[in-house]
This record gives structure tokens, sequence and C-alpha cells, in this order.
């Protein structure tokens, strides 16, 4: 699944221009490296989204499709 489009669904960006635009920005890391919005998330990688001055990281343990609210939490791990 694109990294853009990840990032929606589990709900960590709300819209997925707005994620798409985060990526360009490069404001996404992915395992330490800037990642494009076409970047192919796999189980197991770590994302790091740069809102303002506070940094989240998560460890994407599910990749869907489609996940309701209460779904979406259960596809990554903070750390």
């Amino acid at each position: 699944m694109r990294l853009d489009k990840y990032l929606k669904v589990s709900r960590l960006i709300k819209r997925r221009t707005v994620a798409n635009e985060a990526c360009d920005g490069g404001r996404v890391s992915v395992n330490g490296k800037i990642a494009r919005a076409s970047y192919d998330v796999k189980v197991g990688d770590e994302i790091t989204i740069q809102f303002g001055a506070r940094p989240l990281t998560v460890k994407v343990l599910e990749v869907k499709d489609t996940a309701f609210k209460d779904a979406a939490a259960s596809m990554y791990e903070e750390i």
C-alpha cells in the first residue's frame, strides 16, 4: 500500500492530500530515510512524521485497505 494511503487509512493524518503534501515536503520518513508518497509500506516499517516541533514515530503492525475508526489504531504501535 502507498505511504500516503496508509497514513490516511490508519488515521495518522486526516486526509490523503495532506498526507501526500507531508511526504512531498520531506516531513515523513520511513526507517530513517525521507520517503515519497509512493513508498510501499510493509509490516515492520518505522514511520516518523514531523508535526511541528514534535515528531511522531510509529511501527507498522498491519496493512489493511480499509479500517473502521476503532480498528485503525491497531494498525500501528507508537514508539
